[in-house]
């Protein structure tokens, strides 16, 4: 039995604060102004940290043998009692962690009171947002005597053969050492209509079964087909525990010179970097908030996540399980070595995971690897991410350890380490390090002297023997609704005009995109994510989403390259520039199609080709499958010197000669009224229902009012505001606020809903107003 304990805690935060009540996953930092001075500094977020306490007072009458407390993520270092009894100490925020409370449990009745107290006084501490607190669910489960523990089985493919699948099932009993009954395990397989599809079960062992089925649907991308393994533990032929598993049937390879193939067919991996975060709610993230971002992600064309850079919430995984979504499953951002953390902003002494790291890190890697294995999305574990510990002439060891974990663990997937020191000045990776990584990934390839043009060439002439991903690369980022003209002075080196980005990452895209020995990239991110970051700014903007999960212009560029079952068109910047009229701006098209041509208030600036993909004859001389078209430009968009005039700018792709797709911009008006737009979720969810409401401005032409940055104020019924934002990396307003000023135009609202009727949402935008139910 397994039950949701989420409910019913109080908070308190440092010494003199009173407890109020809260609600689980719960991350304290955002419940506090941004300051610039804030212990946590740029690095994560300009937010409040240091030291919570947690409480909850229930009455529990059990009904098995055993009972334990289970927490899924705590940020971090956190210590638990119950009934005044210590029961342990964590510290790694990103792993879970239980403990055994039977004995500690009141006998007569009367209230237990459970305490937690969680240090995230260390300051410094991380290098992007960690948030503080209770993060992921809580959960009671009780257990027989003798049981399988919470990740004791482990499912895998074992071969393919014959229009059959064998599935290993290895289950680890607990409590049986000494346990004189006969204990069994019997195993059984289901579809996803909850048919049994398993034949025959072949005894490999007391706790190790093979099942086998006929004729299995292949989970990939397209169609992520997930069967349900029952695994049963029977006491004198009594079934006294289940535990169920999803799985997908699949095979996964790497391969020096084909790139990655999934049950094997060649599939070029179009990932993003993530971090954990989920914008207003910080690190305490509902399921469903994870499902609308893979989803808009799953849409631009991206087919795989880079979990950066610690175990994520299950829920993630999840959903990428159900969606096709790969996975690279990360456990460090540290090892031995201390990484910096004073980003922006004038604190020093940073701390960090090294601290803990020769204590914790093999009861957290294993954690990790045991957790997540059965998931078919993970298709490769990334042991750490840009660790000093490469360029170290003992470094290697460290990954060899490491690698060893995971394989003893789990021998069915490869070992990566993210390297951002490869071929770096003064000080390099050690080819003994790479050497011990099964597949090498590539941060930054193009960083350094001659390989901003030849990219992976030089290594892949070096090293012809090794299998290469790109583990992170820059995305094209920028902020919604923001058009940097031209190049600043002092700005960095990592800041570009909207014109000069695109060329830059398009060249590493394409050159990833038509070398299958690359087997994909990984951009730097999909989402904007709090932290790392320079004030007055509080969160960083390389995500082709924003904090709230709207999209920007870069999304697009993406979309266009990456999906080619749909027409695409998109243009940028939007048409409500601050600059005078006949000021020549570059107009970016982004388009799937043969040709787009760009049309002013009426009148066309030509149509234009980019050569992306490109094909050679076939079958003889002078043949070709579709015939050449004119092309002016080897970059991944195209662009246009437009004088600038208010009013329309439209972009019309063709294929065949055909129009097949369109995009307009017009010149908005200032202000207009205010429309909320519902998120419909796919799947449910066990626990609190979460309601997710875009809120745009339109005027009465149905033109986003892009330039509006007027103050809303929401009222909700029957609901409470767990998040507010507007995807503004400078703002320092409130995430838990009732009111919130719009950026270009949108803004963003997550709420609980506390009762099943009645429940309501309000916004207030001057004299006009939108309303919603949502029963």
């Amino acid at each position: 039995m397994k039950k949701i304990f989420n409910s019913g805690w109080e908070f308190q935060h440092g010494e003199t604060e009173s407890f109020k009540a809260v609600t689980l996953p719960h991350d304290w930092s955002l419940f506090y102004p941004f300051k610039e001075d804030a212990k946590s500094s740029g690095s994560g977020g300009y937010v409040e940290t240091g030291i919570g306490h947690y409480r909850k007072k229930f009455s529990y009458t059990p009904q098995n043998d055993r009972v334990f407390i289970h927490f899924e993520g705590v940020y971090m270092n956190s210590d638990v009692w119950l009934n005044g009894e210590h029961l342990g100490k964590h510290i790694y925020g990103y792993t879970p962690f239980e403990y055994e409370i039977t004995e500690f449990l009141t006998k007569d009745g009367s209230e237990n009171v459970i305490e937690v107290k969680v240090d995230n006084s260390a300051q410094p501490g991380s290098r992007w947002y960690s948030g503080s607190g209770i993060t992921r669910n809580v959960w009671i489960i009780e257990r027989p005597h003798c049981y399988i523990p919470c990740f004791g089985v482990h499912a895998y493919l074992e071969k393919l053969e014959d229009n059959k699948a064998y599935i290993c099932v290895e289950t680890d009993i607990e409590g049986g050492d000494n346990y004189q009954k006969e204990i069994t395990i019997s195993c059984e397989m289901f579809d996803n209509n909850g048919k049994k599809v398993s034949g025959e079960e072949q005894n490999t062992g007391a706790r190790k079964k093979t099942i086998v089925i006929d004729n299995p649907i292949l989970w990939d991308v397209e169609n992520p087909y997930l069967y349900k393994i029952k695994v049963s533990l029977l006491e004198n032929q009594t079934i006294i525990q289940e535990r169920e598993t999803d799985f997908g049937v699949r095979t996964v390879k790497f391969i020096a010179d084909e790139g990655f193939l999934l049950n094997g067919k060649r599939v070029k991996i179009k990932g993003v970097c993530v971090h954990h975060d989920g914008g207003s709610v910080g690190a305490a993230v509902p399921a469903v908030v994870w499902e609308r971002r893979v989803r808009k992600l799953k849409e631009m064309g991206c087919n795989s996540i880079r979990m950066s850079h610690n175990p994520p919430n299950t829920d993630l995984l999840d959903i990428c399980d159900r969606m096709g979504i790969l996975v690279m499953d990360e456990a460090f951002d540290e090892w031995k070595w201390l990484k910096g953390k004073e980003l922006g902003s004038n604190t020093s002494g940073s701390r960090g995971y090294s601290e803990w790291f020769n204590q914790c890190h093999e009861d957290d890697l294993k954690c990790m690897v045991k957790r997540d294995r059965n998931h078919p999305s993970i298709i490769i574990w990334s042991i750490g991410n840009e660790v000093p510990d490469q360029t170290d002439p003992e470094g290697y060891l460290t990954a060899r350890e490491l690698k060893n974990i995971c394989k003893e663990l789990d021998p069915t997937r490869v070992v990566t380490q993210a390297n951002d020191q490869i071929e770096a000045e003064p000080k390099k990776a050690t080819e003994e390090f790479l050497n011990e990584l099964d597949v090498v990934g590539y941060n930054y390839t193009g960083r350094w002297r001659s390989r901003a043009e030849t990219l992976y060439d030089d290594d892949k002439r070096k090293h012809p023997e090794r299998c290469i991903i790109g583990s992170e690369n820059s995305s094209f980022g920028g902020v919604r609704g923001e058009y940097q003209m031209e190049a600043r002075d002092h700005a960095g080196w990592w800041t570009h005009p909207y014109y000069t980005t695109p060329v830059i990452v398009g060249r590493l895209l394409r050159y990833t995109m038509t070398h299958d020995y690359v087997s994909g990239d990984y951009m730097w991110t999909g989402i904007d994510y709090l932290g790392e970051a320079h004030w007055p700014s509080r969160s960083a903007s390389s995500g082709v989403m924003d904090t709230c999960g709207f999209e920007k212009d870069s999304y697009y560029f993406y979309k266009s390259i990456f999906r080619r079952d749909v027409p695409v068109t998109h243009l940028m910047p939007h048409w409500n520039l601050d600059v005078e009229e006949g000021t020549i701006i570059q107009v970016l098209g982004f388009t799937n199609c043969e040709a787009a041509e760009l049309i002013l208030n009426g009148k066309s600036y030509g149509k234009k080709a980019m050569s992306y993909p490109d094909y050679g004859m076939t079958e003889r001389y002078g043949h070709f499958d579709k015939a050449p078209r004119p092309f002016c430009t080897d970059n991944l968009f195209l662009s246009w010197d437009v004088p600038y005039e208010k009013g329309c700018i439209e972009l019309i792709g063709y294929n065949d000669g055909l129009e097949v797709s369109r995009y307009k911009i017009e010149t908005s008006k200032e202000t207009g009224k205010p429309v909320i737009d519902r998120y419909k979720a796919l799947y449910e969810y066990e626990g609190d229902r979460v309601e997710q409401l875009e809120i745009s401005v339109f005027d009465d032409n149905g033109n986003l009012c892009v330039n509006n940055c007027d103050e809303i104020k929401v009222k909700v019924q029957n609901a409470e505001i767990m998040g507010i934002d507007n995807g503004n990396p400078f703002s320092h307003e409130s995430m838990k606020a009732d009111h919130i000023h719009l950026f270009h135009g949108k803004a963003f609202l997550i709420i609980r809903i506390l009762e099943n009727a009645g429940s309501s949402v309000e916004v207030i935008l001057g004299d006009k107003t939108a309303f919603i139910g949502l029963n």
